[in-house]
């Protein structure tokens, strides 16, 4: 398993005790975060103090020191506001209380692999970019306890990622995810093997139950952050009248997540795609609200869940899929966008990046993830290279 942890960063954290009188002279103090400064306004002529008033005033000091170190630690531990510069042993920290900490991004690899591909890199490197007061968490399906002591050697892309110091990466474990939903019956009832759309199908559960719990913003692994999304109730629109189930995000324990779990288990049909994904979104929206046509790039309300205008996710939609691994005349500046959704589902023929292509799916990992493009392009030298013994 690949994580760190954040503590708060260096900064101006202060503590600061009012002026007290000590042998008729004024004395004050203050204790910060990186450093103490004590300060001693004595006069010239103050008169000494005994060697007992001075060791009682250094161990004022130590305390202080130490009270507001420990006070600082619990925070860094807590905080969900800035990242350390200081890593902690991965083994320090569950799933549980990173997500704890609140407004999680949460990524999902429901397959068995166990090497991120350059775009579900890219997706991650960039929502770390872009959310670097929160927390980054990738779950795969393929990782567990005893797999996870030897990513960092094994897998170049957990390294590239683990750099990131908002990252983390962690086993999925449906079962223990389920819990407490209407999810668990379902999964204890339904059989893996024989279901034709079980990736999809077990994804779009498990996003369900993670958000309920702990909140935050749910993003597939081929959606390119470009700006923070200022909701925090929000469903995206695919097209007028229809939601995705692609990217959303939702406070824990939000009443409209809970129906669609229960309406995941009460109309499942495993053989029908996106009737647990998007199509479920859909239908429980509409039973809130009475959909409409987007006019322009306004977004839509409904019960103080925001119905997000296709421009902010899919400003080329999936018949154009494509033509993120085109050549622009000139680039779009995706102006209303928040992030970009590249319809990897589509990508059958495996279209990929190609450093020098010029294309604007290259562009785009130029800018947001440049970590992931630089180790592209590294990747592409070395299969350049002959091999020795030739």
């Amino acid at each position: 398993m690949v994580q760190t942890v954040w503590v708060s960063s260096a900064g101006s954290w202060a503590l600061q005790e009012s002026d007290c009188h000590r042998q008729g002279k004024k004395r004050s103090w203050r204790c910060r975060f990186v450093r103490t400064i004590i300060q001693h306004p004595c006069r010239r002529h103050a008169p000494k103090r005994s060697r007992k008033a001075r060791m009682l005033r250094k161990i004022q000091i130590c305390l202080c020191f130490c009270f507001v170190s420990g006070i600082l630690y619990e925070i860094s531990l807590l905080s969900s506001c800035v990242f350390s510069y200081l890593p902690m042993a991965q083994h320090y920290l569950t799933p549980e209380q990173v997500l704890n900490l609140g407004k999680s991004i949460i990524f999902l690899e429901t397959t068995e692999r166990l090497e991120p591909p350059p775009l579900v890199s890219c997706s991650v490197e960039s929502a770390a970019r872009i959310y670097q007061d929160r927390p980054i968490i990738l779950f795969m399906r393929g990782l567990t306890n005893e797999t996870a002591l030897d990513l960092n050697t094994s897998y170049a892309a957990f390294s590239l990622l683990s750099s990131m110091k908002n990252v983390f990466i962690f086993p999925l474990q449906m079962e223990t995810i389920f819990q407490e939903t209407p999810l668990l019956q379902w999964y204890n009832q339904v059989v893996p093997e024989e279901e034709k759309n079980w990736v999809h199908v077990s994804s779009d559960a498990s996003r369900l139950a993670l958000i309920w719990k702990y909140g935050g913003i749910y993003m597939d692994t081929d959606v390119i952050s470009i700006r923070p999304i200022p909701q925090e109730s929000f469903l995206a629109a695919q097209k007028s009248r229809f939601s995705s189930n692609g990217i959303f995000g939702f406070p824990a324990r939000h009443k409209f997540i809970w129906d669609c779990m229960e309406n995941f288990v009460l109309k499942y049909n495993g053989n029908i795609w996106g009737n647990q994904g998007p199509f479920l979104m859909t239908r429980m929206l509409k039973t809130l609200c009475n959909l409409t046509d987007f006019q322009g790039t306004e977004d839509h309300s409904c019960q103080n869940i925001s119905f997000l205008n296709p421009q902010r996710f899919y400003p080329i939609p999936y018949p154009a899929w494509s033509r993120y691994y085109q050549v622009w005349d000139k680039s779009p500046s995706f102006n209303h966008s928040y992030a970009l959704h590249l319809w990897n589902f589509m990508n059958r023929n495996r279209k990929v990046v190609v450093a020098g292509s010029n294309t604007l799916a290259e562009k785009l990992y130029k800018t947001y993830c440049p970590t992931t493009y630089q180790d592209l392009i590294q990747n592409a030298k070395h299969r350049d290279l002959p091999d020795p013994e030739d």
